[in-house]
């Protein structure tokens, strides 16, 4: 096998190492551009965007520290451009953000430019930005009730921007005008273009110094070898056909009892391939949390990858292995013009995630995950008012006060900084100083809410909690917080995590329970209070190893009377202060 591997190969594997880790180092630095000459705090901060390179027939190369719901279809994005343009020319830029044309939803604008090399078109060069602000009737870009695109924001179908390197002023001016805050989106997209031109530079040296042809050659190589790891993979994992049902929380008047997501997976260790079929769900709903074909197909191939090896490189050859079917016109599926998506990258997306990582515990041990939470609780609302401190000056951000917990898996806990499956741990928490000093905002509080996690063998991660407050003006924050009805369930045995809330104190220091999906606004001198949910336990509760029960009470994340209730396991406290298990007891306990 390994004497057929070597006849195949096109270049040297020593070159293939170095320009595999080349392409990479590429798109860190188109990152490092975006996130440090952006200026919306929901991409400086929380880290919202993603950058990839594909080759100019879209064939997905690389994608270092993206968030996986933005890049595992990019090709979607992409395809439509050479689709719709027979004259483009090096010096493109083009943006797409539109579910229709292949996008995600219509605030991830995804911009992208050709790369040529010799009058020749090699590659795309991509920088996604989720948007603060797109113009809708709603000072948000989720939108659970818009019942179709007419009633978001912005959309574009592929429209080029810039042409021979410099910016259309007419496409930019469309997209100011369409924006509360114009000189933070215009700075946004400035910043994914000087992220993109970077992009191509980097590759026309690197073409340059190792010439096209040995370029050429280990991107065939590439795709080989990601293909040969995704089918080993596959092949370590048992035959057989395997279901799993979750549900989105009911969306009033869009979806009252609730969205069910169904996934089915076929494996052929065999062939090395994975069938994802999500066409037994139900149609279109009228509102926002329909799917888009991008997010159903990268999230179809997140939920695979997330449970082959790790080492799995995330390129067109190991995409290849995962085969998705979908139905046109399906909540969970292709979309039917005009519904409404702007809620398609969280929410019911979300849930198709989970739904893929969590239909590989029907395996049984030692295979899949626990549920985990989803993206949008109170906590990683939409803000927007008035700042009363820079003469009422509008602002509109996202922010990232608190989010849910990961479900946990065979081995692991759950992670607590996960906020969702769609993006694996990669946006980062907000800084509360910066926060407080980008908008005129307190955030009084967050921590850990203790015992929220889904018991376990393995333990989900506990829910992130926190208070919040605008200081001299009324502020509006929009959120969608799944999970509040059908919190995130555990798998074989695993116990459920916590809810997601969200409250409103008043300034006479009422207490208003809030709705799980709402447009709310926060007086001057009220608070808002949320939880998110936390994540599912895996396994039994009483095969959790004591030490583990033990660490988790001195985080104060249990007590020691749950731990006795839940784990029978007994801990004492030291004189240093510490928490250790009381062998004997346990023992007793656990009998």
């Amino acid at each position: 096998m390994d004497q057929k591997i070597d006849a195949d190969r096109r270049i040297d594997p020593f070159v293939m190492s170095v320009l595999k880790s080349r392409f990479e180092a590429i798109v860190r630095e188109m990152s490092l551009v975006v996130q440090r000459a952006s200026r919306s705090a929901v991409i400086k901060n929380a880290r919202d965007f993603s950058c990839a390179i594909l080759t100019y027939d879209h064939k997905l190369v690389t994608v270092e520290d993206a968030l996986p719901i933005h890049v595992m279809s990019m090709d979607m994005a992409t395809r439509p451009v050479t689709e719709l343009f027979d004259d483009i020319e090096q010096g493109d830029i083009f943006v797409n953000s539109c579910p229709f044309t292949g996008g995600t939803h219509h605030a991830d604008l995804i911009m992208m430019m050709p790369v040529y090399v010799d009058e020749e078109p090699l590659f795309w060069v991509v920088a996604l930005s989720h948007h603060a602000d797109t113009g809708a009737p709603v000072p948000s870009t989720y939108l659970p009730f818009a019942k179709t695109m007419f009633e978001e924001g912005m959309h574009f179908p592929c429209v080029r921007i810039a042409q021979h390197y410099i910016e259309k002023k007419d496409i930019l001016r469309i997209g100011s005008m369409r924006n509360r805050v114009p000189e933070l989106w215009l700075g946004d997209v400035r910043a994914q273009i000087g992220a993109c031109r970077t992009g191509e530079r980097r590759i026309m040296d690197l073409c340059s110094r190792h010439g096209k042809d040995t370029v050429k050659g280990f991107l065939l190589d590439w795709f080989d070898y990601g293909e040969r790891r995704a089918k080993q993979a596959i092949a370590k994992l048992p035959a057989g056909t395997y279901s799993y049902e979750t549900r989105h929380d009911p969306v009033p008047g869009v979806a009252d009892e609730g969205v069910p997501v169904r996934v089915k997976i076929t494996v052929d260790p065999d062939e090395g391939k994975i069938i994802v079929d999500v066409r037994d769900n139900i149609d279109n709903v009228p509102g926002g949390v329909n799917l888009s074909a991008n997010t159903c197909t990268g999230s179809c191939r997140i939920g695979m990858f997330n449970n082959l090896d790790e080492d799995v490189p995330h390129n067109e050859g190991a995409k290849s292995r995962i085969e998705v079917v979908m139905r046109k016109g399906s909540a969970i599926g292709d979309p039917q013009y005009p519904v409404g998506t702007s809620v398609a990258t969280t929410n019911v997306n979300d849930r198709l995630m989970i739904a893929g990582n969590c239909v590989f515990s029907e395996m049984g041990v030692p295979f899949g995950q626990a549920e985990s939470a989803g993206h949008l609780p109170a906590g990683v609302g939409v803000i927007s008012g008035r700042d009363p401190f820079k003469n009422g000056k509008a602002y509109v951000n996202q922010i990232f006060v608190g989010y849910g917990g990961g479900g946990a898996r065979h081995g692991y806990d759950g992670w607590l900084t996960y906020c969702g499956p769609a993006n694996a741990g990669l946006i980062q928490l907000d800084s509360i100083e910066v926060d407080e000093s980008m908008y005129p905002i307190i955030i009084e509080s967050r921590g850990v809410k203790p015992e929220s996690q889904g018991y376990g063998e393995f333990e989900g991660a506990p829910a992130m909690q926190g208070v919040f407050y605008p200081l001299d003006h009324d502020m509006t924050i929009v959120y969608a917080a799944d999970g509040t009805e059908f919190a995130p369930r555990g798998v074989l045995g695993g116990g459920d995590g916590g809810p997601s809330t969200a409250e409103k104190i008043t300034g006479e220091g009422d207490v208003l329970t809030l709705p799980a999906f709402a447009e709310e606004v926060i007086e001057n001198g009220a608070r808002i209070a949320f939880a998110a949910a936390a994540g599912g336990g895996y396994g039994d509760p009483l095969a959790r190893d004591p030490e583990r029960v033990a660490v988790t009470v001195e985080r104060n994340w249990l007590s020691p009377d749950a731990a006795r209730k839940v784990y029978r396991v007994a801990v004492t406290q030291g004189d240093d202060g510490a928490w250790r298990v009381d062998e004997a007891e346990t023992a007793r306990l656990r009998g």
